[in-house]
Parts: C-alpha cells; structure tokens; sequence
C-alpha cells in the first residue's frame, strides 16, 4: 500500500507538470539504470539459489563450484548484488543533484527522490535481513527447518523489492 501511494503521487504530479516532467527527466541516465535494474534482478536468481539451497538443508558450500554452494555463499552474493545496487543509486543521486535535480527543488525531484529512496530503504533492510539469516546459519550447530524457513521468509521480501523496484523503473526511466 505505501508503494501504491508513491506511485500515485507520481503520476498525480506528472500529469499536473508534464513540461518539467519531460525536461527533468531527461537527465536521466537510463543506460546507467537500466545496468542497475539488471544487477538488482539478478540477486533475486541469487536469492532463490540461496533458497534451494536452504531446503536442501545445506547452509554452506561443499566445493569451490557454485552449483556446491549452500545457502551462505548464495545470500553473501545476492548481498553484494543488493549492496551494488544502492552504491548505484547514491551515484545516481549524486549525478542528479549536480544537475539541480534535489528533494526540495521542485515536484519532480520531491517524486523521484521519494519513491526510489523509500525502495532503497526497503533494499538496504532486506541486505541487513540478508546478513541475519547468514550469521544465524554460522550460529546454529545444526541448519534445520527453522532456519530454512527464515532464508525463504527473505527471499520473499527480497522478490518483493525487486518486483517494486521493476514497476518503478518502468514508470520513471522506461514511460518518462
């Protein structure tokens, strides 16, 4: 429901101010973006390898080759995917502010900076989310259902995020 209302702020204030829509979002980097969304959809592959994993019962890897790793080796690299991905969306900010597009300069940047900031917030809790159930799966003697079902509970949210950051994209770089 939150990313509902953010998105009706968007299209609210994009039909209200359709000039500066189009001239502000044309500063837009999609390529950039675009590069972004791949490594952010990405993780969500790695994340359900993680969860394969986790319903093997199988917490860490048996060899060096991914298809032995276990649920560790596949939610550290859907962390680093995840982690890139906000490091992407701080240089984009950066990018933006130094071409005058801030959260109070105008109804476009207040819309754009709300909706993807809040999503970078809700990537950032699934990464710490991520680093929980990794030290949890070190902390046990034994990985059993429990824990199993605590890597599933994730990867849910994980594809959660990665369905909304989908919508967003589409509706900030794809339909400007």
């Amino acid at each position: 429901m939150f990313f509902a209302g953010l998105f009706a702020i968007y299209f609210t204030l994009r039909a209200a101010v359709p000039e500066m829509w189009a001239e502000d979002s044309a500063l837009l980097n999609f390529p950039f973006s675009l590069t972004n969304t791949i490594i952010l959809v990405s993780s969500s592959v790695t994340a359900q390898f993680g969860v394969f994993a986790a319903e093997r019962l199988q917490s860490r890897a048996t060899g060096w080759k991914p298809s032995q790793w276990g649920m560790v080796e596949w939610f550290f690299l859907t962390y680093v995917l995840g982690a890139i991905f906000v490091t992407g969306q701080v240089y984009e900010y950066a990018m933006l502010v130094s071409e005058g597009i801030t959260l109070n300069g105008n109804a476009y940047g207040t819309a754009f900076y709300l909706t993807t900031g809040f999503h970078g917030l809700h990537v950032t809790g699934g990464l710490i989310a991520f680093l929980l159930v990794i030290g949890r799966a070190f902390a046990v003697k034994n990985f059993g259902h429990k824990e199993a079902t605590s890597a599933i509970v994730v990867s849910y949210y994980w594809h959660f995020v990665d369905v909304v950051w989908i919508g967003l994209f589409l509706v900030i770089y794809v339909l400007r």
